[in-house]
């Protein structure tokens, strides 16, 4: 089961090896990552980051292996590559608001994916409000084509997923 995505031929930000299968959560047999010791995340280090700053986005490797993760339908690993960023980022900043709004539209699709459409649409408006904090293009994201997709999937239902080019 993987998903059909709006840019099939986006090329990868980074070399990370990508996590041996998708979590998706409440699906019988797929081992939570962090908590079940077949995980593919088990008894790993989470990656800690003293700062994230927007001028930093180019060369944080959490942050492109994010968008990595999100762009090949990996969307829990994806929020837990992100977090790491708004964490560092600062919660409360515009950065961190921005960076939590695309942990959110990440999350939007893994719901999209199960078939939680209400958790989707829900987790979708919110990340989207999120996103709105910046303007034009922000850590290397042109933000209006980005929102435009999200919703465009969503409205399409359980074809396409979107994907996250960045301009660097």
């Amino acid at each position: 089961m993987a998903p059909i995505f709006t840019d099939p031929e986006l090329s990868r930000y980074t070399d990370t090896p990508f996590p041996r299968y998708r979590y998706l959560p409440f699906v019988a047999g797929i081992p939570h990552p962090r908590r079940d010791p077949a995980g593919h995340s088990y008894a790993q280090e989470e990656e800690y980051l003293a700062g994230f700053a927007a001028d930093d986005w180019r060369g944080c490797q959490a942050y492109l292996y994010g968008i990595d993760l999100f762009n090949h339908g990996y969307w829990w690993e994806a929020h837990e590559a992100l977090e790491t960023v708004w964490l560092a980022a600062g919660q409360e900043t515009l950065t961190g608001h921005f960076v939590q709004g695309l942990i959110q539209v990440a999350a939007a699709q893994l719901k999209r994916f199960i078939g939680e459409e209400r958790g989707a649409r829900l987790l979708t408006e919110s990340g989207i409000r999120k996103l709105l904090v910046a303007k034009g293009v922000y850590l290397g994201i042109e933000i209006a084509p980005l929102i435009a997709e999200v919703e465009r999937c969503l409205r399409q239902g359980h074809g396409e997923y979107p994907r996250i080019r960045l301009i660097f």
